[in-house]
């Protein structure tokens, strides 16, 4: 029994001998990936283009309906967490170990933002490190704030609308601040496969989207039922 223990101890010695290896390898070129890019074009800069935008939206002029309705899709705890969450790393690695696949990436919104300004959507392990890095300086240089309304000025929306100005003007032909809470949880779902689910295109799947995006934020219970019921009725 003891030889057998000791085998076992052994090769689990060795497995996490591995992965810190190969992850620390992974790790490394992340970083190097991440610098290269922000030689080309740094988190300032970066913040001031997606500002100089005439379709640019002020985090003051969202409404908080649709700030808590991305935060509760998105990255339950984006004002909370210093731009990573280890919990959803952690069960996004699993899941791709187990599919065999990069599909999860456990990214939060910082992440997300980081990905949309420097980086591709090809799959790679050194990319997501990079995303990580990246996401640490960008909550370095700004507020919780200003990376949210970076992150929801430069996400595609479909029908060829970049930037929540673009689709509230698009969609219903109204200003953000003046979104109703149907509206507002109608385009908070559609960022996650906005070909799929455009309005223009698959009504039917974006009001199905919508429900899902009620049924996370009483989830998370920043929204009663009964509050998800009547706005799911406010539209029919």
């Amino acid at each position: 029994m003891k030889k057998v223990l000791k085998v076992v101890w052994r090769v689990l010695l060795v497995l996490t001998a591995l992965v810190v290896l190969i992850t620390g390898f992974f790790a490394v070129k992340g970083a190097i990936m991440w610098n290269d890019s922000k030689k080309e074009l740094s988190v300032a800069q970066a913040a001031q283009n997606i500002r100089e935008n005439d379709e640019f939206v002020k985090f003051e002029d969202l409404p908080q309906f649709y700030i808590d309705a991305v935060v509760s899709v998105e990255d339950r705890r984006f004002f909370k967490h210093s731009g990573i969450s280890v919990k959803s790393i952690i069960r996004a690695a699993l899941y791709d170990i187990k599919t065999k696949s990069l599909d999860q990436g456990g990214s939060t919104i910082t992440q997300q933002l980081a990905k949309n300004v420097w980086f591709s959507e090809e799959k790679q392990l050194e990319r997501k490190f990079a995303e990580v890095w990246a996401a640490f300086d960008l909550e370095r240089a700004l507020s919780k704030n200003e990376i949210f309304e970076l992150y929801v000025n430069t996400i595609y929306f479909g029908s060829d609308y970049y930037g929540i100005g673009e689709a509230a003007r698009g969609y219903f032909g109204k200003e953000p601040s003046e979104l109703s809470d149907y509206e507002c949880a109608m385009l908070c779902g559609l960022p996650n496969a906005p070909s799929v689910y455009s309005l223009d295109e698959s009504p039917e799947l974006a009001k199905q989207r919508l429900s899902q995006v009620l049924d996370s934020m009483t989830a998370n219970e920043v929204l009663t039922e009964e509050k998800a019921r009547e706005i799911l009725q406010s539209n029919e």
